[in-house]
């Protein structure tokens, strides 16, 4: 069969071994697009359009399928789609077409595929103020061998800023912690493949060596689970870690909102209010475009409107 009467469908696998190998996705992100577009792979079989070819997909196409994202609805909310979810089925279709194009097989070019934007849907950051973040990490009762693991978790994660993928990849073999160390760097492969250095404070450290001091079994990873089968891999889901850091948020009366992601906002924030330029919170954070940083801007321009609504006013 010529390449040219191939369908869509066909396409798929290698659409994930280019993800891999040439966008450099990592199996999270893969996992996640495979996700997104078997969406578009059903609502092609919803409406006999298995057969389709690159070269057959139209805008009617690619319309039909944004009104139909647009009128799906939440299994778990109830509630229609939200643009930005919406946005992210179109991102994944928009990369499909991209492949094509690198593959030398005619399709629509990827720029057909608009996001519509508003500002209404601008991403607003949630993060903990440092008052709440005190709380939150005295919230483990270290006396026992959970405690000083989740206690070393939420030390480690507004330390370092990690990504929940990031700290369940930790290994103990990664953590070298040498006598009187005041801190620890070391190098973390990230979203995309992309190396970057992390920081580990002293207070994280100190938390960490008590907890690797209990640690008596063979196991690599450095945060592990005591609770789950024998046979199975000890090392922490994210649906644990997520878990943990709900429990202490609850314990700590942390707003309803936080999460693992919440403490990385806060690392980040923390930073940018002690005056940290946002190109260094760019490469702490692993962020590969200056663009996804900006998504902390309002933080600081806050600030200085409320600074300068303090200090800058006439008295009427």
């Amino acid at each position: 069969m010529k390449e040219s009467d191939k369908p869509i469908i066909s396409y798929i696998p290698r659409f994930f071994e280019y993800l891999d190998i040439e966008k450099g996705l990592s199996g999270a992100s893969q996992e996640t697009y495979s996700r997104l577009i078997h969406k578009f792979l059903g609502w092609l079989k919803e409406n006999n359009l298995e057969s389709l070819k690159p070269h057959e997909l139209t805008q009617k196409h690619l319309w039909d399928y944004r009104v139909y994202l647009s009128r799906r609805i939440n299994p778990h909310k109830r509630t229609p789609l939200a643009r930005s979810t919406q946005n992210h089925y179109l991102i994944v279709l928009r990369n499909l077409l991209k492949f094509f194009t690198d593959i030398d097989v005619l399709s629509l070019p990827a720029e057909k595929i608009k996001l519509p934007k508003n500002k209404s849907d601008q991403r607003i950051i949630k993060f903990l103020a440092l008052d709440q973040i005190k709380k939150l990490l005295e919230a483990p009762d270290t006396s026992n061998v959970l405690g000083l693991r989740d206690k070393a978790i939420l030390e480690v994660f507004f330390s370092t800023g990690l990504r929940i993928a990031e700290l369940i990849s930790l290994d103990k073999e990664q953590i070298k912690i040498k006598p009187g160390s005041v801190g620890l760097e070391i190098v973390m492969i990230g979203k995309g493949n992309r190396p970057r250095p992390v920081y580990f404070s002293s207070r994280a450290l100190k938390w960490l060596k008590q907890y690797l001091d209990t640690r008596k079994d063979k196991e690599k990873a450095l945060f592990i689970s005591y609770n789950g089968p024998k046979r199975a891999s000890a090392r922490l889901s994210s649906r644990s870690i997520e878990n943990i850091v709900k429990k202490y948020a609850t314990a700590a009366g942390a707003p309803n909102f936080t999460t693992p992601h919440t403490l990385r906002h806060s690392f980040a924030t923390d930073l940018l209010e002690k005056g940290v330029d946002l190109r260094e919170i760019q490469e702490f954070l692993g962020h590969k475009n200056i663009g996804t940083t900006q998504i902390y801007a309002h933080v600081t321009s806050k600030k200085l409107r409320d600074i300068h609504k303090k200090f800058h006013s006439l008295e009427e």
